[in-house]
């Protein structure tokens, strides 16, 4: 098969596969979802990695010893549309800014293979519309347990679990002050006001789609 070496090459309406993304060679980073190309950020802000680098080191050091492994972009996760490890069966390949992996079998040198048990994603203006719709459905359906959505530019974490009917459920938006907590790696917490210390602010972004609250 052909390498892609510009993504000019690429029909941004066509339905790629896994097996498509391992070909291409151009410098711009992408994912996939649902077989659909999107775009990521050239180069994230420093408040974006401030919040990464600090979320990375308390999920590192709890689950130290547990069997559960973390793992910071760029690491790429992918979702199949059967119960198939074939390469042309994976239309879905992201990367989350963390993802929590407990369950070993799924990890193999190229990443992830299937649902991660806990996934971070701390927005940006470019990305804010992506991580709180394709992405919020993308991980919801996949099975991912916990979904923590950061938005820097107000100070928020939204913790969002699967509920047994397959559906997520939404906590309050957690700002200063407030405690987040794992319901998923019980005893994991963080306070938020070390989360958000010394942030610049940016500009307000809508704040996504409606789900219930727990």
């Amino acid at each position: 098969m052909k390498l892609i070496t510009d993504i000019n090459q690429l029909d941004t309406n066509k339905i790629y596969s896994y097996a498509d993304y391992l070909l291409w060679r151009f410098s711009e980073r992408v994912e996939l979802i649902k077989g659909k190309i999107f775009r990521m950020s050239p180069a994230p802000t420093s408040q974006h990695q401030q919040i990464v680098s600090t979320l990375n080191f308390y999920f590192y050091k709890f689950v130290m010893g547990t069997g559960c492994k973390v793992f910071p972009a760029p690491f790429d996760v992918r979702f199949s549309r059967f119960s198939s490890e074939s390469e042309k069966d994976v239309v879905s390949v992201v990367q989350p800014d963390i993802t929590v992996v407990c369950d070993q079998g799924k990890l193999d040198e190229k990443g992830c293979n299937g649902a991660p048990d806990l996934i971070v994603e701390v927005v940006s203006k470019s990305s804010v519309s992506k991580d709180l719709h394709e992405k919020f459905e993308l991980y919801e359906s996949a099975g991912v347990r916990e979904y923590w959505v950061v938005q820097p530019n107000d100070n928020t974490l939204t913790i969002f679990t699967l509920g047994e009917n397959g559906s997520y459920l939404s906590s309050k938006p957690l700002t200063k002050g407030d405690i987040a907590r794992s319901s998923y790696l019980k005893g994991f917490e963080i306070d938020l006001n070390e989360l958000f210390q010394d942030m610049v602010s940016e500009p307000a972004e809508p704040y996504g789609p409606n789900v219930r609250r727990l």
